[in-house]
């Protein structure tokens, strides 16, 4: 199983990179990464409403790198809290919080100090401060209270995690009873080669720490979700160079998953 790193990988080493290449987007999203960054990248590969999209602020979407489109799984509902547990500049936060409206509330944790300040300029420049709350912390240990969430939100995160079960039990315990997860991940055909799972920046592009998809919903069914279904599949990596350094038959890309937190 491809859940935690490999045994010789040095985590702090991984914690330090996500950090720098994430801090390194919020300062010039326009510059040279191995991923696809901002507005016209999710519109075109990933199916998000240009209308909604043009809406938002430029700090939001600009520094936008997520792999997918969680909504493809479902909208946040009026009055609903939503979580998104490693919002970066806060795209998919904005969304969500125009979709839950004036009784609802949305919450954005992010482990990158630069993304939690350009999250917090767009908030305000979108005129949601009054219902958003931007906070920065480990997706690993959220600074969320327990059952507090009606919907989780993922986007491109799993994969970057040394041990994937940590992050999906933490949002298993911030999800109310019945609570949604929209979580959008890497995936690929089969495990990455060791050489590849050990490489620092590759797992920081969001490619190192993908799982393939039947191990994906296995580890999400095993944390207490129900029925987690694949609902959408994106060609996030197109033209990249993560791309390039891997293997074709890998055949890298992301999913979308929709699952139910289990009652307890």
């Amino acid at each position: 199983m491809a859940a935690t790193c490999p045994a010789r990988f040095d985590v702090v080493t991984l914690e330090t990179r996500v950090r720098e290449t994430y801090s390194r987007v919020a300062a010039a999203p326009d510059g040279v990464f191995h991923f696809h960054r901002g507005p016209a990248y999710a519109v075109e590969l990933l199916g998000y409403d240009p209308a909604a999209l043009a809406a938002l602020p430029d700090e939001a979407t600009a520094a936008f790198a997520g792999v997918g489109h969680p909504f493809a799984g479902g909208v946040p509902r009026p009055g609903e809290v939503v979580l998104d547990h490693a919002c970066g500049a806060g795209m998919d936060l904005l969304l969500a919080a125009r979709a839950v409206g004036p009784n609802g509330r949305a919450i954005g944790v992010d482990l990158t100090p630069a993304m939690v300040a350009r999250a917090r300029r767009a908030a305000a420049a979108a005129g949601l401060v009054g219902r958003v709350e931007i906070l920065e912390g480990n997706y690993a240990a959220l600074p969320v209270g327990d059952a507090s969430v009606d919907v989780a939100l993922s986007n491109g995160v799993l994969n970057l995690a040394p041990d994937k079960r940590v992050v999906l039990a933490e949002i298993a315990r911030v999800l109310r009873p019945g609570g949604r997860l929209l979580l959008a991940d890497v995936v690929v055909q089969r495990e990455l080669t060791l050489p590849v799972r050990e490489d620092p920046e590759l797992w920081a592009a969001c490619v190192a720490g993908a799982l393939p998809e039947p191990e994906l919903l296995e580890l999400t069914a095993a944390a207490g979700f129900l029925t987690p279904t694949i609902v959408a599949r994106h060609d996030c990596f197109r033209d990249t160079s993560a791309a390039r350094k891997t293997a074709k038959n890998l055949e890298i890309g992301a999913v979308v998953v929709a699952a139910r937190r289990a009652p307890r």
